[in-house]
């Protein structure tokens, strides 16, 4: 259980250089040796202030460095170690917040290159091409897979992550001939890579302490039966765009055969972007109805019927540039009116924002461009990252859904001391305190522009702001002690 300050044991592991944002996501954080929180709380405030630096840059010299490579290979070091501090915090940030949260699930795919890959893993095998003589050529890529969590309010602002899972795949020889032999559909969900999705629902759940309040968001892969199963008995919400046509009703026919007997509830119009970066408006026809869905003909005796309310969102005509837009949503929340219904469709398409979390890990972060050797390095070198990268989107976000919150709520004094003596003010009252105004003035050290139609600023200005701050706030400390 979190307390409120670090023990006495503990309190070594914070100093006067360590970033305010680091003690709070540190301060639940338990390791077997209070050297080990040491390291860690000194690592993670290094790697916050250095975004997308490597280990030595990050480090500086050879001691820290060395230093950082065993903690990150210490076999008393894991990622839910690393992870654990912030994941109280989500907790924290959770509970502070009122009504619904949306639980975003998404997988993503770290890639390496390796002279020996089997330390790490391998994630796919993908075609090559052909060789001389015409035959198809495939390679295994090496790399880890990680399954994240990540709780959204309903505004957008990411409060942290709710659960986590890395893992590799060991083989692929031999799958596409079992699926020729076995129905994929009869074998047990635990005995199944596609387990994860209930895994990190029920862990994410459990952390959070308060179902009724979370609402779990995924993808087409997380269209699972078992998953709508589990989330009931769990008695919290699921939102989940479907791919497969199940059996309904009494079993002599589909949701879709059902869901075309539907009257049309009403025109949805949103502004979407095409693939040159144009927007344009769609008109989305939405029609929704409670339909009883049955779970594949394998495993009817071992899972009832769900009722369920389907959700159809299909864009009217052709666009050009773009594929058209066919939604379709299954989930255990109430819907009774087409009001009712776009605000799912609103939910739903926050899921994005986890794609947007996992690549500021990729771009910002540079995950992918670690030089550690083994899976277990990685994934501890990886949840540091995570939690970088959600301070990073929080900072983002918090500046579109509370600007006119006070800047201490992200910024120190000293920060925002530097921040008005760096960056003049463009038009706003000198008086003024507000968090957007400061977040612009970190976006403008970031290569922001702030121009009058300008959109507001992204992740990449954030991150490149808040590692120059962090190199003046050094060079301001060495003037003030050598002065003072």
């Amino acid at each position: 259980m979190r307390t409120a300050s670090p023990t006495k044991d503990e309190a070594c592991a914070f100093d006067g250089n360590i970033d305010t944002w680091v003690e709070e996501e540190c301060s639940a954080s338990l390791f077997k040796d209070v050297r080990l929180k040491r390291r860690f709380v000194t690592l993670l405030n290094s790697i916050g202030r250095t975004i997308g630096g490597s280990i030595p840059f990050v480090c500086q010299d050879w001691a820290n460095t060395k230093a950082a490579y065993r903690f990150l290979s210490n076999d008393r070091v894991s990622e839910a170690d690393i992870l654990a501090g912030h994941l109280s915090a989500t907790r924290d940030r959770f509970s502070a917040t009122d009504g619904l949260v949306l639980v975003l699930h998404d997988t993503t795919e770290f890639s390496y290159q390796r002279e020996s890959p089997h330390a790490i893993g391998l994630t796919k095998a993908i075609n090559s091409g052909r060789d001389k003589a015409g035959r198809l050529r495939t390679h295994t890529v090496c790399g880890l897979l990680m399954h994240s969590s990540l709780a959204v309010t309903v505004s957008g602002l990411p409060l942290g992550l709710a659960a986590i899972k890395f893992w590799t795949r060991k083989k692929f020889k031999g799958t596409k001939e079992l699926k020729r032999k076995v129905n994929p559909t009869r074998i047990p969900i635990e005995e199944k890579e596609s387990y994860r999705w209930l895994e990190n629902v029920k862990q994410s759940t459990d952390l959070l302490a308060d179902p009724e309040r979370c609402i779990h968001i995924g993808d087409r892969e997380s269209d699972i039966f078992e998953l709508f199963c589990a989330v009931q008995d769990s008695g919290t919400h699921f939102l989940v765009r479907t791919c497969v046509d199940r059996l309904a009703g009494d079993g002599t026919h589909t949701v879709a055969d059902a869901m075309k007997e539907v009257r049309l509830k009403g025109v949805h119009r949103i502004e979407v972007r095409d693939d040159k970066g144009d927007i344009n408006v769609a008109e989305l026809e939405i029609r929704y109805a409670r339909i009883r869905v049955l779970p594949p003909i394998g495993k009817q005796k071992h899972y009832p019927p769900q009722e369920l309310i389907v959700i159809h969102a299909r864009e009217r005509g052709s666009p050009k540039n773009r594929k058209a837009i066919d939604w379709k949503l299954l989930t255990n929340l109430p819907v009774s009116s087409r009001k009712e219904a776009i605000e799912k469709l609103d939910w739903y398409s926050m899921r994005w924002k986890i794609e947007t979390f996992h690549k500021i890990l990729k771009s910002g972060c540079r995950a992918e461009d670690a030089k550690l050797r083994t899976a277990e390095r990685l994934t501890n070198l990886i949840a540091l990252y995570c939690i970088v990268s959600w301070r990073v989107f929080w900072l983002t976000m918090l500046a579109r859904t509370a600007p006119q919150a006070p800047a201490r709520v992200a910024l120190t004094d000293a920060e925002i001391y530097l921040l008005d003596h760096m960056i003049k003010d463009a038009g706003e009252k000198t008086g003024s305190k507000t968090l957007a105004r400061y977040l612009i003035k970190l976006a403008r050290l970031g290569g922001y522009l702030a121009r009058a139609k300008d959109p507001p600023p992204g992740n990449l200005v954030i991150w490149r702001g808040l590692s120059r701050l962090a190199d003046i706030q050094i060079g301001a400390d060495i003037t003030a002690r050598n002065c003072g």
